[in-house]
């Protein structure tokens, strides 16, 4: 787990889980400028065992992890009644418009996304307070 703190501590916290290093090195970078405070995480395992799931104010997750798979993270949450705010992302354009990746998300954003994108997502769900 990687800890990447925007310097507002009162900032809201996303979280974001995927096993690609490079998603998980550039993404809190954005979420930074966004305002945002960020943790990381390789694995949905990894998340389920943090201290941050009831402080987690948006999850930007992976689709296709090895070990548990994106939605099936998400189904979990829901399981143990945590209904954390969802943005899926993936590589592949087909799994965008799966219904178990679409239920209960946010938005489903297809890698490279834009900031535009992961903004207007999050905007959904967080109060953000950014120039337009």
């Amino acid at each position: 787990m990687t800890i990447n703190e925007s310097e507002n501590a009162s900032s809201p916290l996303v979280a974001v889980v995927d096993d690609d290093e490079s998603v998980r090195e550039s993404l809190p970078d954005l979420l930074k400028e966004f305002g945002l405070a960020s943790k990381t995480f390789t694995t949905a395992r990894e998340f389920l065992d943090s201290p941050f799931i009831d402080s987690t104010k948006c999850l930007i997750l992976d689709v296709a992890m090895p070990g548990m798979s994106g939605p099936e993270l998400h189904r979990e949450l829901l399981k143990r009644g945590h209904g954390i705010p969802t943005i899926f992302i993936t590589a592949h354009q087909d799994s965008a418009s799966r219904p178990e990746v679409l239920e209960g998300a946010i938005a489903c954003l297809v890698k490279p996304f834009s900031d535009t994108a992961l903004l207007g997502a999050l905007k959904k769900v967080l109060k953000l307070k950014t120039a337009d």
